[in-house]
């Protein structure tokens, strides 16, 4: 029998099933009727999770293809952008915008915490003469479970005139973004994570202000010409060839998180978020991430004095199935993490926790395993 495992990790994330069959329908022509009616559907589904009126394009390609789509479409080399960063992923973004020679300047913040709204608007004021052509924010980190608040960086940016350029791959459909409201001006997601679909598709949403931004951009861009993106949709059509099964899944996808609602879907996974933090906190672990700002989509823990964060992830896959993701760089040997996006029950967390003390225990931790268990129940509401 093949192995059954629990995906709680950061994405990519478990697909129900039924999304899982809507992409093994036959092929059908990607200039045909019958897709055009497929991308239709799914890209005013994602306009409605980017809670937008403004343009929502859906690529083929990762995550961070998004952002190096946002990255080429809206600047060019020698454009000074602050980049604002609480760890890997927001330092991903500034490594690309470096790659096109953009002149990136690092507002960098200490992991486990969230960027200071008052931080990036001193900053920007001292910007006189406005050189600062972009500001680039990771709405939520994964590397270190900490959400940044978009509702209050947004009119901080937009007020000094610069475009906010953000990435919101494990946040969108995880947590609120309302990008019209918040004023964010170029928006990316990504497939893998609250989607409940695989891996290969990205989203843009792109405003007013980015596409004047577009005009003046000087950056090379072919394959992730955004331009070509909106003549194409215009079609019923993507410019290239795209990922059709992954197009289908989405539109079944977006049909299930319709019947949820969008904030019974937030609700969710504010519950899921709540029972982690207080299940590792149970079993006598710390939490990475400043409560304040703890993500409902992963929890980043401490490990444990004495316990190698290798041998605890190992142990909970071969014994128990479930899979854990493990700290990235500086963090590699200091943390795990938890995720709880996308299609996560309470089922599943309350496993988890309950794995995660019978296997702490079995590495010699002095712990009531059924500690975690406990408390998530409590959170909620069992």
């Amino acid at each position: 029998m093949e192995e059954k495992q629990l995906l709680m990790i950061p994405g990519p994330t478990a697909v129900p099933p039924s999304v899982l069959l809507s992409g093994a329908r036959p092929m059908v022509n990607h200039r045909g009727p019958e897709f055009a009616a497929v991308l239709a559907e799914a890209t005013e589904g994602v306009k409605k999770v980017f809670n937008t009126e403004h343009d929502v394009f859906i690529l083929t390609g990762s995550g961070t293809g998004g952002l190096e789509a946002a990255i080429v479409n809206t600047l060019s080399p020698g454009d000074l952008v602050l980049s604002v960063s609480i760890g890997v992923f927001g330092d991903r973004f500034a490594s690309i915008a470096k790659t096109f020679g953009v002149n990136v300047e690092s507002l960098n913040f200490k992991w486990g915490t969230a960027a200071d709204p008052e931080k990036i608007r001193a900053r920007l004021h001292a910007d006189k003469d406005k050189a600062i052509k972009a500001v680039l924010v990771t709405h939520n980190e994964t590397s270190t479970g900490v959400t940044n608040d978009m509702a209050k960086i947004g009119p901080i940016v937009r007020e000094h005139g610069a475009l906010l350029l953000v990435d919101a791959i494990s946040s969108l459909v995880a947590m609120d973004c309302q990008m019209d409201t918040w004023c964010l001006d170029l928006v990316i997601a990504g497939s893998q994570k609250a989607f409940m679909i695989p891996p290969g598709l990205a989203f843009a949403a792109v405003n007013d202000r980015a596409w004047a931004a577009m005009e003046q951009a000087k950056i090379p861009r072919f394959y992730w010409d955004l331009k070509k993106a909106k003549d194409y949709l215009a079609r019923g059509q993507t410019p290239w060839t795209p990922a059709v099964p992954q197009c289908f899944q989405l539109r079944d996808a977006l049909r299930i998180l319709a019947k949820e609602t969008l904030e019974g879907c937030f609700a969710r996974h504010a519950s899921m978020g709540a029972a982690v933090r207080d299940g590792v906190q149970a079993l006598g672990l710390k939490l990475f991430a400043d409560p304040a700002h703890a993500s409902n989509a992963v929890t980043a823990v401490r490990k444990p004095e004495g316990i190698e964060v290798g041998a605890l992830r190992k142990l909970m896959l071969d014994k128990y199935g479930v899979v854990l993701a493990g700290g990235q760089q500086s963090l590699k040997d200091e943390i795990f993490r938890i995720g709880h996006l996308g299609y996560v029950s309470p089922l599943d967390v309350v496993a988890t926790l309950g794995a995660l003390g019978l296997a702490l225990k079995e590495l010699g931790v002095s712990v009531d395993p059924s500690a975690g268990t406990t408390a998530a129940l409590k959170a909620l509401g069992g």
